[in-house]
């Protein structure tokens, strides 16, 4: 997969091509990743890219037509339409499902904003999509095409050794369970002794029980929508009758 980011701060991103699983799949050629800065695409010779509003407010506007050219250029460059995602607090909050979904693009433009906001205009005519990974403002969009590159990364083929990233929450409607390492007792607590028992079928059923309960817990929320999706097994509706009994 292509990531093509246009980013005012484009040495932020050493953070994914330098630390942890991207930076391994980024040197095993497993993605590419592609930096634009606008002000290198500016007409004015103080490679300026932004202005007032019109209308008056606060903060300052991002110009559409350096955008628009880098666009342009990243087009220049690839056989298939690209998806360009606006990384935004507007935009839809971003979920496993819309990671999975993005899995199937082999391109992907992602525009972090920055300032008051971006020409309006432009984001009509070009955008596809509007992402947010939460309720909440941040100086600009660079954290967030991280967060969303590093969710894709993990699920592309031979980055991960193993199938972890298909224990992890939400791949099944449900939180994760709980997990436990060496030492057996640690702040006078032991390790259930179901995990420790070598019977792969009673820790299969602890794992989905723990999760049932977890999930039902801290958020109830995807119970509801696990019930909805037709997750849950009859098995998993009485532990839950249970455990809510209790």
């Amino acid at each position: 997969m292509q990531f093509d980011v246009i980013t005012l701060f484009p040495e932020m991103f050493s953070a994914i091509t330098q630390s942890g699983i991207t930076s391994r799949a980024f040197k095993e050629k497993k993605y590419s990743l592609n930096l634009w800065n606008p002000r290198n695409f500016s007409s004015n010779n103080y490679h300026k890219i932004d202005d007032y509003p019109y209308g008056g407010g606060s903060g300052m506007i991002i110009l559409g037509k350096p955008i628009e050219d880098i666009i342009t250029a990243i087009k220049k460059n690839i056989k298939k339409i690209p998806k360009i995602i606006y990384m935004s607090p507007q935009g839809k909050k971003l979920t496993h499902n819309i990671i999975i979904k993005l899995l199937k693009e082999s391109n992907l433009i992602l525009l972090c904003g920055r300032y008051q906001a971006i020409d309006q205009r432009f984001l009509d005519t070009f955008i596809d999509e509007e992402i947010s990974v939460g309720d909440f403002i941040l100086s600009g969009g660079e954290l967030p095409a991280m967060i969303l590159i590093d969710s894709i990364v993990r699920f592309l083929p031979k980055v991960l050794n193993n199938k972890s990233n298909m224990q992890d929450s939400f791949i099944n409607g449900l939180l994760d369970c709980s997990y436990y390492t060496k030492p057996k007792i640690y702040l006078n607590m032991e390790v259930p002794k179901v995990l420790l028992s070598g019977n792969h079928k009673k820790i299969k059923k602890w794992k989905r029980e723990n999760s049932l309960k977890i999930t039902n817990k801290k958020r109830p929320d995807l119970i509801i929508k696990a019930r909805k999706n037709k997750f849950l097994t009859f098995t998993d509706e009485e532990f839950l009758k249970k455990i809510n009994k209790k």
